[in-house]
């Protein structure tokens, strides 16, 4: 189990490197764009990843922890956000960093439903004859 979540961990630090510096330099500016993008695509990704694991024989317990535990705990960033946030805080971007906190918690919450809600929609569609 272990290598599962780290070889997970592995693939999921690494996306999260290439999609967020990718995004940052496209988006430039000061405001952490690719960070908050990592978070809410990986809190949709675990919504949906959990919810359809926990609904369905389809993943077994080995993927589901490469797939949880290693690849979206290696994916998200939640320790960079807080970084992030108190050094718009130091710089004196209080309202950047008040826009930053409020739509990272926001839409990463909003996008976890969503991962949830596709999931338990994909389990009934399987259901039904």
């Amino acid at each position: 189990m272990v290598w599962y979540v780290a070889f997970g961990s592995a693939v999921g630090g690494v996306a999260r490197f290439l999609l967020g510096t990718f995004i940052q330099q496209r988006a430039g500016g000061m405001f952490p764009v690719g960070t908050l993008t990592v978070n809410v695509t990986g809190s949709l990704l675990l919504g949906f990843i959990l919810r359809y694991a926990l609904g369905s024989a389809a993943i077994s317990p080995e993927v589901r922890a490469l797939l949880t535990t290693g690849f979206c705990g290696g994916y998200t960033t939640f320790s960079t956000f807080s970084y992030e946030a108190i050094a718009l805080l130091e710089d004196g971007q209080h309202g950047r960093a008040g826009l930053y906190m409020a739509l990272s918690v926001v839409l990463s919450l909003a996008a976890c439903l969503a991962g949830v809600i596709i999931a338990r929609e994909l389990l009934a569609a399987r259901v039904r004859p």
